[in-house]
């Protein structure tokens, strides 16, 4: 179980990253959804952040402390990573949207 959560969390990441992108790719004239993606977005980070929280709490349950040893370290750099990653992106499609709805 814990494998395919790893996996959900992973697709979720990639997705909360990605979008941020396609908004940026956008044409010059301003995308009526760009607020539906950064929204998508974020939440898609929060998502894959939970669940890297549940599967923690699935080895702490479970008294897996060596395998809480091996990853922890990993998934706390990997989720930073990914928090402000996707924190950046969005705030960078804000300023381009908001300049092009401006001119």
């Amino acid at each position: 179980m814990i494998g395919w959560l790893n996996l959900v969390s992973l697709v979720l990441g990639l997705i909360a990253c990605i979008l941020p992108f396609a908004n940026l790719m956008q044409p010059t004239k301003p995308a009526h959804n760009w607020a539906a993606l950064s929204m998508t977005s974020i939440s898609a980070c929060a998502i894959s952040l939970f669940i890297q929280i549940f599967t923690s709490y699935i080895r702490v349950k479970t008294e897996d402390w060596s395998a809480l040893m091996d990853i922890m370290g990993a998934t706390v750099s990997v989720s930073a990573v990914l928090l402000v990653f996707t924190i950046v992106l969005n705030l960078t499609t804000l300023f381009v949207y908001r300049n092009r709805m401006g001119k």
